[in-house]
């Protein structure tokens, strides 16, 4: 398995609002979570990917209090995990694989229920209700029981009765599985606003590369329990090799003069492009240019092509059962 490493520090001019140190679980001799230490900045999203199996479950559930782990230490708001639950559980809201919503109950009734648990008065608990409803374009279907709402808006009631209790850090597992594109976009707009209007952090594991990819400010790549690489999504594409600079040229002596700059370039005469290696940055691609123009040589077009996160993901995990592309979830 490659297990490139590189990294970069995590930004620390804001708060940190979650925090691992040697993060361990096992079940028998099946080691899930093998020594994971993370950082996250309140106000950011925060991505984590993996094959199935990897760990990313576990390490919601550690973070979130549902589960123990086996060694290392955990603090999520300053509060310590282990020694001090409640705490964090008054600070935090967790949204499941699957909408925790009662079918046999209407929206309205969901939210109330939820209102009761965090102790809110009657008429808090219906304003608060009704303000999460509309936030959720959901107050046409507040009186209609759960049991017939599609995907999509079970899985924004779900969210909506996670903030109830205005939590500042949020924990979403997978949380777009099984929508619709379009259902998943909307998903993605309510927690981009959570993050920007309000400044909640958002904890995010997902089985959808161009969810971490639209939205995550950092994301890390989980496998066999061990982080193999964390970064923002640019700096992980350029961990992985195949970037390059594609320049095509209106003719073929424009295109030989280039090819004599650049002695690593693949040419194409048939397109008249040349491919030249490149790590998507923009020094390298300036680099290009200016040999370019040093040489008097004209270019027609230029683009820049990057690995995606399918292929971060296949090269540091080295298995074929990569989380859904977009492409792929339309079909």
């Amino acid at each position: 398995m490659n297990t490139a490493t590189a990294t970069t520090a995590a930004p620390s001019t804001r708060t940190v609002a979650i925090s691992a140190t040697g993060l361990r679980k096992s079940y028998g001799d099946k080691v899930v979570l093998d020594g994971i230490d993370l950082r996250i900045p309140e106000g950011t999203v925060f991505a984590l990917l993996g094959p199935n199996g990897a760990g990313k479950t576990t390490t919601v559930e550690i973070l979130s209090t549902l589960i123990a782990a086996d060694g290392g230490e955990a603090r999520i708001a300053g509060h310590d995990v282990a020694a001090d639950p409640d705490a964090v559980r008054g600070r935090i809201g967790v949204t499941g694989q699957f909408a925790a919503v009662d079918g046999l109950l209407t929206a309205e009734e969901n939210l109330i229920l939820m209102a009761d648990l965090h102790h809110l008065s009657r008429d808090e608990g219906r304003r608060r209700c009704a303000e999460l409803l509309e936030r959720f374009e959901l107050t046409e279907a507040a009186r209609k029981n759960v049991a017939t709402f599609s995907g999509g808006m079970r899985r924004k009631l779900d969210l909506a009765m996670t903030l109830v209790g205005r939590p500042r850090i949020i924990f979403l597992d997978e949380p777009t599985t099984g929508l619709d594109p379009r259902s998943r976009r909307v998903m993605w707009e309510l927690i981009r606003d959570l993050v920007t209007e309000q400044g909640v952090t958002i904890f995010l594991t997902t089985q959808y590369l161009e969810e971490a990819d639209q939205l995550a400010d950092r994301i890390a790549v989980l496998d066999h329990g061990k982080l193999v690489a964390e970064g923002t999504a640019e700096e992980l594409k350029r961990l992985i090799p195949g970037g390059h600079v594609r320049v095509r040229f209106a003719d073929e002596t424009r295109l030989a003069a280039a090819a004599g700059l650049f002695g690593i370039a693949t040419r194409d005469d048939e397109s008249l492009t040349l491919q030249i290696p490149s790590d998507g940055s923009v020094a390298n691609l300036r680099a290009v240019l200016d040999t370019l123009d040093g040489s008097g040589v004209q270019a027609e077009s230029l683009t820049v092509h990057t690995p995606d996160l399918d292929d971060v993901f296949l090269t540091l995990t080295g298995r074929q059962n990569t989380p859904t592309t977009q492409k792929e979830s339309n079909r």
